[in-house]
Order: C-alpha cells, then sequence, then structure tokens
C-alpha cells in the first residue's frame, strides 16, 4: 500500500485545530495574522492548539511581514519560548534583500532548533534563484520540506516548476518533501500526485467562509478525498 499523502491545514486557533483535524488533516501550521500572510503565533495558542489536538502542529517563525530576517536574535527567542512550551517543529524562510536566502539567519535559526523538523516556506517562491537556494541549504539540519506554489504568483502559474522539481526528487538540494500550496485548487491535486508529489497545503482553501470564518471540516474532508485519490 503506498503511503497516505500528507495534507496541512493552517490554523489560526483551537477551534480550527479541532476541525481540521476532525476533516482529515495530518499536519496544522500555526500562524497569526493572515493580513500579514501569517506570523509567529502567542505561546498561548500554540499551547492550547497543542491541548486540543493530537497531529503533528509547525509552528511559523516570522515576525514581520515580508521575508527579511529582521532582529535574529529576536525570533531566535520566540523559537526558544515556543519550545519550551512543547512546539516541536516550525516554519521559516528569510531572504536578503537581492532575492538570496539569508544564509546566515537561517543557518542561525538551525542551530536554535537543534534539530527540530523544519519547512522552508515560500520565501522560495520570491527568491532571485531557487536552485541556488536550495544547494545552498541542503545540509541544514532538521530542514525537510519546502513549502512552495512553484511561482510567486501562485500554483497556476507554479505548475511547470513543480512538477520539474518532483523529477529531481533524490538530486542534492533535492531530497526534501515537497508541500505544494498558495493558491492550489482541488482539479490541480491528480496532475500533482501522478508527479509524485506527495504533500499539499491548505489555507483559505478550508475556510469557504473566508478568514474570518473558521476551518470548514467538510471542506478539509473534501481535499482529503482528492489527496486520497477517492
Amino acid at each position: 500500500m503506498s503511503k497516505r499523502a500528507v495534507l496541512e491545514v493552517i490554523a489560526l486557533d483551537a477551534e480550527d485545530a479541532i476541525a481540521a483535524q476532525a476533516g482529515g488533516a495530518d499536519r496544522l501550521e500555526l500562524v497569526t495574522d493572515m493580513a500579514a500572510d501569517g506570523l509567529t503565533p502567542t505561546v498561548s495558542t500554540v499551547t492550547a492548539i497543542r491541548a486540543a489536538v493530537s497531529i503533528p502542529l509547525r509552528v511559523m517563525l516570522r515576525l514581520s511581514d515580508g521575508f527579511a530576517a529582521g532582529d535574529v536574535s529576536r525570533v531566535a527567542r520566540a523559537a526558544r519560548e515556543l519550545r519550551d512550551a512543547g512546539a516541536e517543529e516550525f516554519v521559516l524562510g528569510f531572504l536578503n534583500a537581492s532575492g538570496e536566502v539569508d544564509l546566515a539567519a537561517v543557518e542561525r535559526m538551525a542551530e536554535e532548533l537543534d534539530g527540530c523538523r523544519w519547512t522552508f516556506h515560500r520565501a522560495i517562491d520570491h527568491a532571485a534563484d531557487r536552485d541556488a537556494l536550495r544547494k545552498q541549504l541542503a545540509d541544514l539540519p532538521g530542514l525537510d520540506t519546502y513549502l512552495t506554489a512553484g511561482s510567486a504568483a501562485g500554483v497556476d502559474d507554479g505548475l511547470a516548476v513543480l512538477l520539474a522539481e518532483a523529477a529531481r526528487a533524490g538530486e542534492p538540494g533535492y531530497e526534501q518533501q515537497l508541500l505544494v500550496g498558495g493558491g492550489l485548487r482541488l482539479e490541480q491535486v491528480p496532475r500533482l500526485r501522478a508527479a509524485g508529489i506527495d504533500a499539499f497545503h491548505i489555507g483559505g482553501a478550508a475556510r469557504p467562509g473566508g478568514w474570518e470564518a473558521p476551518v470548514s471540516v467538510a471542506a478539509v474532508g473534501e481535499w482529503r478525498r482528492v489527496v486520497d485519490g477517492r
């Protein structure tokens, strides 16, 4: 039997988390402030969500809009506080003003996370050279996933890039799992699955009522069925 594909859902609070798990999510990405495309949630929010569900959580490490690291010591302090509260997996990604990976900042955070598993988020879609970024980060401890749409504009524009990167799986810099998200539509999933992509990320698609509404169990369930090929 083939391994079940991963369905990751953005959760803003415990209500979202409970609904996502009930709908069949495998993992949650925890954020706050979607107006800024997702920032680091409070320790109390993470603690409440951890108490409410049993599935894995990945917590965003991003203190302000954009992809600049800013004060890395503040980000590191946030990571320590979250780890002390029980967080075990994370999401991060930093670029410099030229669109290159901020290697010093990412290395500092990988050291701070001390082996915790983490995702490099959609900063890769805004990078000047995504292949170079992957190769620079290839050996960082804990990095096991890239969240990407293949393009800053979303999956519609990035589909060819996603398929090409899936075909390179296992090459240096391409060992990490591709987690596809960013304007992903249900009808795109079968083609991506056929290409060997086995992880999918949804946010707004889990909330038919918009970001002010909670996650819908039914919406997540529909995605679960399509991701599973049912």
